[in-house]
């Protein structure tokens, strides 16, 4: 993290063990209180590692007044999982997961161009684990260096796959090259695949036995189509979900599920630990269905935003709450139209969540006797760290209620209210020595954990 790149490429070239792992390495400093997983690496320190990895490859195994390397002890697995975010922060200086996907997949390329019929021992093989994001513009290079890969020194092992905006043949032709013991995860977004190409893609994630996360978004029928065919797409849809036997988390965002959730949660092999199905037109009889099924029990990551929770919503809404008070650490209601009576109302159910660590209520029509109602009574989750609240409705000017979600989120505000709030908010937390709590307004500060964090 600190760019010693000569120590690091020299770091990976002579590692001695079978195992160098970034992330286990980066998990605590003895030396300081550094979140060293929650920065970014820079960009000479990939090339570094990258370099070093390409050097190993290419090492004579015995070289003149040295012992020969013990096969049994060196490096097989090289992993570089867990160390880059989404790329949300446009700095030059570091290297997002676009570019290291680039980057590890140009190397197996020209690793495997660079291999030549010379005697000798060949290099013991390294199996390279990596998140790997694709889209149109990366898409031909890196299924290029998967298929490089087969058979080569440097194996590509993919944990996390993101695609985005891809096309359906592409997103099969990757899932195809990927091992099926390795991948952990598939998100697919702004593919607007519908059912229908939904039907044609979801046989192919269904090989992977190991897969614990399935982030799909936009499911919905096609207009365009019969609406038998569309019923035939999604019987066929649920057929193929109910072969995953270790999923563990599932997102269906932006997804037309209204009457549907039943017969979606009731495939599935084993009860989920995170479920988001937020502005998936949720009604009252989905939520009732949801308190009810196994996977309440279990719930530690639930994101319900952008359903209506104001209505016949509410009482479902919280017999949910109190089925996953005993495992719920993160709950999200962004834009529930969640006003200060249903807040109120649901407090007693939420604030028995006791381990619920992050709650999310952006969006939502709620004023500063409400957010303080909220402060006042969540002392008693001693394990909240952070709650991402609206800006109070007291703070607009001539709000119509009830207010749009849309115009919360675009009217302006008037900065010295909201500024007194803020100050009266965090003396709150002070005076009841909870300083340590984060209530902020802030979506974009990435504050929400992923299920695998938890």
């Amino acid at each position: 993290m600190d760019k010693k790149t000569v120590v690091l490429r020299e770091l990976v070239h002579t590692w001695p063990f079978p195992l160098l792992s970034f992330q286990q390495l980066l998990q605590e400093c003895a030396h300081c209180s550094r979140a060293l997983l929650q920065e970014r690496p820079s960009t000479e320190s990939m090339q570094a590692v990258i370099l070093g990895l390409t050097a190993r490859l290419h090492s004579p195994e015995t070289e003149a007044g040295t012992q020969p390397l013990c096969r049994k002890h060196t490096l097989r697995v090289l992993d570089m999982t867990g160390l880059l975010d989404d790329g949300v922060e446009q700095d030059p200086g570091t290297m997002s997961m676009w570019d290291c996907t680039a980057a590890v997949a140009r190397t197996c390329i020209a690793q495997q161009q660079g291999v030549t019929g010379e005697p000798g021992l060949a290099p013991v093989p390294v199996e390279v684990r990596v998140d790997l994001r694709v889209n149109r513009a990366s898409y031909a290079f890196l299924r290029e260096a998967l298929r490089s890969s087969v058979g080569s020194p440097l194996r590509l092992c993919c944990r996390d796959l993101r695609a985005e905006d891809l096309p359906m043949r592409n997103t099969v032709a990757l899932l195809q090259l990927l091992d099926a013991g390795c991948l952990r995860r598939v998100d697919l977004r702004f593919n607007n695949l519908g059912l229908r190409g939904l039907s044609v893609i979801i046989p192919h994630v269904a090989r992977f036995q190991q897969l614990a996360s399935l982030r799909l978004h936009y499911v919905h029928g096609d207009s365009r189509q019969p609406s038998v065919d569309g019923e035939d797409n999604f019987r066929y849809f649920l057929a193929q979900m109910g072969r995953f036997t270790s999923l563990r988390e599932l997102s269906m965002g932006s997804s037309l599920l209204s009457g549907k959730l039943d017969q979606l949660l009731s495939t599935l092999q084993s009860p989920l630990e995170s479920l988001e199905l937020a502005f998936c037109a949720l009604l009252s009889e989905d939520l009732r269905f949801l308190a009810r099924s196994p996977h309440a029990v279990h719930l530690k990551k639930l994101d319900l935003s952008g359903n209506d929770l104001s209505g016949s919503q509410l009482e479902p809404f919280q017999a949910l709450l109190q089925a996953a008070a005993a495992t719920l650490l993160h709950l999200e209601l962004t834009e529930c139209q969640l006003a200060d009576t249903q807040l109120l109302a649901s407090l007693p159910v939420l604030t028995r969540c006791a381990s619920l660590r992050y709650l999310g209520l952006y969006g939502n029509p709620l004023s500063v006797a409400g957010l303080k109602e909220l402060l006042r009574d969540s002392a008693a989750q001693a394990e909240l760290r952070t709650v991402v609240h609206p800006f109070p409705v007291d703070c607009y000017e001539g709000l119509p209620w009830p207010p749009p979600a849309s115009v919360l989120l675009e009217a302006s505000i008037n900065e010295e209210k909201f500024a007194r709030v803020e100050a009266e908010l965090h003396q709150l937390l002070v005076d009841s020595g909870r300083a340590h709590v984060l209530w902020t307004t802030d979506i974009y500060g990435r504050l929400a954990a992923d299920y695998f964090s938890l």
